[in-house]
């Protein structure tokens, strides 16, 4: 069957077969493992993504993964789910759904021109998410940038395709960002699965193009983060993660949150002339930090209270 996405243009309206509502093409925002995402506009002007594909249960699943998510209380895990319809056409009839529309950047956009600090937390950011999607009882899957935008200097999720229950096979999965493409571990849905993921998303904040394993994976990955600058105050972080330490986005999400905490207070604690040289350099990203910082220094005090209950 011809792929409908291959049909759809600019100003080409998508109706829906059962309820009659229109969505116009504006443009296409991406593709995904079943279907390509476009950003439309319905008739009162609101725009949404719309995302249209050729398998109905594939695309189901993800519309009962985005109803799922609305249910996570106090978290906005991913995209809210709008509307679910079927598209009738002369080459056959294509499912299709609309979703919230995410207006932000990339993280590798985001992250030009900022300090090294914003790795540790837009982890701590991502580890948040994954906390509440594990304690739902799933996990991302195929977590990676792509997968992420920056808004409003948070991070929100805006693909669930991958999102797996707990204890089944991962059936989506990206090689550079899979743990078992590198030999770490297998590929079971599991929290520690996600975990690794995370660390990968570090390591290519700091090496923007993607590097091969090589014929010693584990051994790549300890070279690429001993040789990288931006990698320094994360190096033990990353090697204790693929040693297995961490088991949950909780622990791993206290530790890297220790980590920023330290790097705040040295930063505090330097020389007049050093902090009025380094306050120029970041003085874009100061309302920024500060706002993250209180965030990781909120979450820290939270975490320990928590585990000493």
């Amino acid at each position: 069957m011809k792929k409908p996405a291959s049909n759809l243009y600019p100003g080409m309206s998508v109706r829906g077969k059962w309820s009659g509502r229109r969505y116009t093409i504006i443009r296409e925002l991406g593709e995904g493992a079943c279907g390509k995402v476009f950003l439309c506009k319905n008739d009162q002007g609101d725009t949404y993504a719309l995302k249209v594909g050729t398998d109905s249960a594939r695309m189901m699943l993800e519309v009962n993964m985005l109803k799922k998510f609305s249910k996570v209380q106090g978290v906005k895990l991913g995209p809210s789910f709008i509307d679910v319809d079927d598209w009738v056409t002369n080459k056959g009839t294509y499912p299709f759904y609309v979703m919230e529309y995410i207006k932000g950047e990339s993280l590798p956009s985001f992250l030009k021109g900022k300090t090294k600090d914003w790795i540790g937390v837009c982890a701590i950011q991502l580890l948040t998410h994954l906390e509440n999607l594990h304690k739902a009882g799933y996990v991302f899957g195929d977590l990676k940038t792509d997968n992420v935008l920056m808004c409003q200097s948070q991070l929100r999720w805006i693909d669930v395709g991958g999102v797996t229950a707990i204890g089944r096979a991962i059936k989506e999965y990206t090689e550079f960002y899979d743990r078992g493409y590198w030999g770490i571990g297998s590929r079971r849905a599991e929290p520690s699965y996600d975990l690794f993921a995370v660390t990968m998303i570090m390591m290519e904040m700091a090496y923007p193009h993607r590097f091969e394993k090589g014929a010693h994976p584990r051994k790549t990955l300890e070279a690429k983060a001993g040789s990288s600058v931006w990698l320094k105050p994360y190096r033990a972080f990353l090697l204790q993660c693929w040693q297995g330490k961490y088991q949950d986005a909780t622990q791993m999400k206290l530790a890297l949150s220790r980590i920023v905490m330290k790097r705040n207070k040295s930063k505090s604690n330097s020389s007049p002339s050093r902090v009025q040289s380094r306050d120029r350099k970041v003085r874009s990203e100061k309302a920024e930090m500060v706002t993250i910082s209180a965030f990781v220094t909120a979450f820290l005090g939270l975490s320990i209270y928590s585990f000493w209950l």
